[in-house]
């Protein structure tokens, strides 16, 4: 017979750790369906991303003169 595919494999089990810690969790359980849960506490301090991705991004002139170039239609 063979074997069932894992529900939770430990590289799952590690991202869920990793991620646990960095958001100052309190807890990490998998139970035996396969579901990870994290428990968060009420004081974890929000983590300030390590990037700007959030700042609103525009194109230089160069880049819009492009691109209004190439617009189709």
């Amino acid at each position: 017979m063979p074997r069932r595919p894992a529900k939770v494999t430990q590289a799952d089990i590690a991202r869920a750790i990793r991620a646990a810690k960095e958001a100052g969790a309190s807890a990490v359980t998998v139970d035996g369906d396969g579901v990870i849960r994290i428990a968060l506490t009420a004081s974890a301090a929000p983590i300030k991303p390590a990037n700007d991705f959030d700042q609103e991004w525009t194109p230089s002139e160069a880049l819009q003169r492009y691109l209004k170039r190439t617009e189709s239609g």
